[in-house]
């Protein structure tokens, strides 16, 4: 890793364990959370369920997540790191309980299994692309387990959310849309998008833990 990812990586980690220390101090009640899911199955609880801003991508699959990643999701929303103006609108309205109580339902929620067999290997290209952004270092083996739980699984995700987030990262100076974060700001902006779309679309196809599970907002 080179002294650029490395900073980055230090910095991360040190981040990552202050977020940590925070979301422990609140437990996650995915009973509680069944509650306040409403405003989360319009969009994640429909198969095929495509946003068009700032283009057409599937939302991403989020039942069998890390519960601290969505909390720390939420709390980017909130805090404008994240700008989406749906998602900001809504992390606006959660409060820290709210948030440990969605991760703790989604993370359980539909769980099957993990995954264990190892992934298809990516061809050469890809392959050097996935070191040069040193991706398993944080994603972890079969991008499926993350070394902190605050990092999102990514394996089998859907490629064209992938895509959409890592060129986000890449954004500035924007009102409503765009991702602030050092880490993958300093790693997304090494690459075309063309050579992200080729890694989105590998880790795409991997097998995952995570999927939809249709709910209906009518139950």
């Amino acid at each position: 890793m080179n002294k650029l990812l490395t900073s980055m990586f230090a910095l991360a980690v040190a981040s990552v364990t202050a977020v940590s220390a925070h979301a422990q101090e609140i437990k996650g009640d995915a009973k509680a959370a069944e509650q306040k899911i409403a405003m989360c199955i319009g969009c994640h609880g429909i198969q095929g369920y495509q946003a068009s801003f700032p283009e057409v991508y599937r939302v991403p699959m989020i039942s069998g997540q890390n519960a601290k990643y969505i909390v720390s999701a939420l709390n980017a929303y909130k805090k404008g790191e994240r700008k989406h103006p749906t998602m900001r609108g809504i992390a606006d309205t959660l409060t820290d309980q709210d948030m440990a109580d969605l991760g703790a339902y989604y993370e359980l929620h539909g769980k099957t299994e993990p995954v264990t067999k190892a992934p298809k290997a990516p061809d050469a290209k890809v392959a050097a692309l996935l070191q040069k952004g040193a991706c398993i270092s944080c994603h972890g083996d079969n991008f499926a387990k993350p070394i902190d739980p605050s990092y999102p699984k990514i394996a089998g995700q859907h490629k064209d959310f992938l895509f959409v987030a890592l060129k986000s990262y890449k954004v500035e100076n924007q009102a409503t849309w765009g991702r602030n974060n050092g880490v993958m700001g300093g790693i997304a902006k090494q690459f075309s998008n063309a050579e992200l779309k080729a890694m989105a679309s590998y880790i795409g196809s991997l097998e995952g833990d995570m999927k939809v599970v249709p709910q209906s907002k009518f139950r």
